[in-house]
């Protein structure tokens, strides 16, 4: 689940998270998907969406920080997830009690939805080892920068020192042609309950 707005890659600085992050995280990831076509329409009621989805977007924050692989930019214009390869994005534990969360947070509904998209994504992942770019995210007040671009580029450079493969799913097809310009390609489709079609992509290791 990605968004990256911004120009082609520059050079940002990039630092691993901490927990002291976490809120900053989570409004970036808040503002970042409020209008993603996967994301947005899984908490349909607008006025309540920001509070709803931040509850899912801390959980995949605080949980990514048990593996040493989630970065972000100075003061967390931009953050990226990845899990890194035999990883998961939430432990058992968790998993297990997502959807009793976001039904308390969010309603039946929406609770069953974010489980269905969920479901979809990890039943499309390659079988090969990789790492993967679960979250990917620019705070709306910093769009336009080349702060997600920059900071998903310095990662892949940590990715390809270590000889590994790399995969996102991409739920905003304005974002594909980004993602193509370090070394993404097309690996298949994904079609949400929507209708709407969410790109997976995969990077060689290299």
């Amino acid at each position: 689940m990605t968004s990256a707005p911004g120009p082609a890659p520059a050079s940002v600085p990039v630092r691993q998270a901490t927990l002291a992050d976490v809120d900053a995280i989570t409004a970036a990831f808040t503002t970042a998907f409020f209008h993603d076509p996967v994301w947005g329409p899984a908490f349909p009621d607008e006025r309540r969406r920001a509070r709803q989805a931040a509850v899912l977007w801390r959980v995949y924050a605080v949980s990514a920080l048990r593996y040493p692989w989630t970065f972000v930019t100075p003061y967390v214009e931009a953050a990226a997830i990845w899990i890194p390869p035999g990883g998961t994005e939430l432990t058992p534990d968790e998993a297990c009690g997502l959807g009793e969360l976001m039904e308390k947070a969010a309603g039946p509904e929406v609770a069953a939805s974010v489980q269905e998209i969920e479901a979809r994504f990890e039943a499309a992942h390659p079988a090969e080892p990789f790492f993967h770019l679960t979250i990917l995210a620019t705070h709306a007040r910093h769009r336009g920068k080349g702060l997600g671009m920059g900071l998903l580029a310095e990662t892949l450079t940590r990715i390809d020192a270590l000889g590994a493969a790399a995969y996102l799913e991409s739920t905003n097809p304005a974002n594909n042609g980004r993602y193509q310009s370090v070394g993404f390609a097309p690996h298949a489709e994904i079609t949400m309950p929507t209708g709407h079609v969410v790109t997976t992509m995969r990077r060689p290791a290299r």
